[in-house]
């Protein structure tokens, strides 16, 4: 297998002292003691930097929940049948899901992406067709795609990306089992015993969750033997087609110098891929929280990334990043309103 069978787009580098010096500059001049904004002044940084000029803003932010079904689901590892993704999908459509309220009262324009939900969908304004197949086989026993399938989900993602006007993109998922392939990636990105990745997902416990462990174990040992080391091969062995077009949505959002605010584990395992695919794309990536799902916490620490939130949330869908993208634009809106002690004739110095 060559990585040659998905060419990443080309991504630009944030790196630009000069910028940096001029932004950073500004942010000590606001009137407010120097750092106190804390974190939100890392954002505003990070994102005019991933922008490229330091007049930056987010006039339009998108999100997009990508959903697709899993042939590992016939190993009887999940409480849900797999039935659930499409039922899921057609609540997200009508505005009953989590993530539908938070961007409809947080007024972040909201599409579904069916990359692979085995039920075929009714056509819908905020459904976006992109289905690769009805679900992924069981790679359990054997590749979860061919190769031409990963190659045309990371290029779905990648037009998908192409395709937008926002200044900043939320990235979300939704599949029955899901969990699982996130799990095995990150097993095998990190060199890991699947058991140590897996967690609950939906809701598995007792049994049944031990058996979920044991299957994904030895769903990575098996692709371990066979796995080429690349990026590419991984995605094709464990990935979902949500997780190979979030992956590629990604990439295709860094080489157009936008943003993209990553949801919880499921797509924190996609940003992980995309990472391996082009390091450079995770300069542009602003990792939203800390799910409560099992190893995702374990994951921001051996990456050395410091999420934006820890709520104890654990829905997916985009619910974090929705939350996020509302923090970033309050980071940008102080860089740009606030006044300036030079503006404002406020004096810097301090009786201390």
């Amino acid at each position: 297998m060559s990585e040659l069978t998905f060419m990443a787009p080309a991504i630009p580098c944030c790196d630009n002292p000069e910028l940096k010096k001029s932004v950073q500059v500004h942010i000590d001049d606001l009137i407010k003691p120097k750092g106190s904004l804390g974190r939100l002044e890392e954002l505003a940084l990070q994102y005019i930097l991933c922008r490229g000029s330091r007049n930056s803003g987010i006039n339009k932010a998108c999100l997009y929940t990508f959903a697709g079904d899993h042939g590992i689901t016939r190993q009887k590892i999940t409480p849900y049948p797999p039935e659930v993704t499409a039922q899921m999908v057609l609540n997200m459509l009508s505005g009953g899901a989590a993530v539908s309220v938070m961007c409809r009262n947080a007024a972040i324009a909201y599409s579904v992406v069916d990359a692979g939900v085995a039920s075929d969908l009714p056509d819908h304004p905020l459904l976006l067709k992109r289905k690769i197949a009805p679900g992924t086989d069981d790679f359990s026993v054997g590749p979860a795609m061919t190769t031409d399938q990963c190659r045309n989900a990371l290029d779905a993602g990648v037009g998908i990306a192409a395709s937008t006007d926002a200044d900043i993109i939320g990235s979300g998922e939704m599949g029955i089992a899901n969990s699982a392939s996130a799990a095995a990636l990150y097993a095998l990105f990190l060199d890991l015993d699947g058991k140590e990745t897996t967690g609950a997902g939906t809701g598995a416990s007792g049994a049944l969750l031990e058996r979920k462990k044991e299957v994904v174990s030895g769903a990575v040992e098996f692709h371990r033997r066979e796995w080429d080391a690349t990026p590419f091969d991984a995605v094709r062995r464990c990935g979902g087609f949500e997780i190979a077009q979030l992956c590629g949505l990604m990439l295709g959002a860094a080489s157009r110098r936008v943003p993209v605010v990553v949801d919880g584990f499921i797509c924190s395992a996609a940003a992980l891929a995309a990472m391996r695919m082009e390091p450079g794309v995770a300069d542009y990536l602003f990792f939203s929280h800390v799910s409560e799902e099992h190893f995702h916490r374990s994951f921001f620490e051996k990456e050395n990334i410091r999420p934006i939130l820890d709520l104890g949330m654990r829905l997916g869908e985009g619910t974090g990043a929705v939350l996020a993208i509302q923090i970033i634009r309050q980071a940008l809106n102080c860089y740009h309103e606030m006044a300036t002690f030079g503006s404002a004739s406020v004096s810097r110095e301090s009786r201390e």
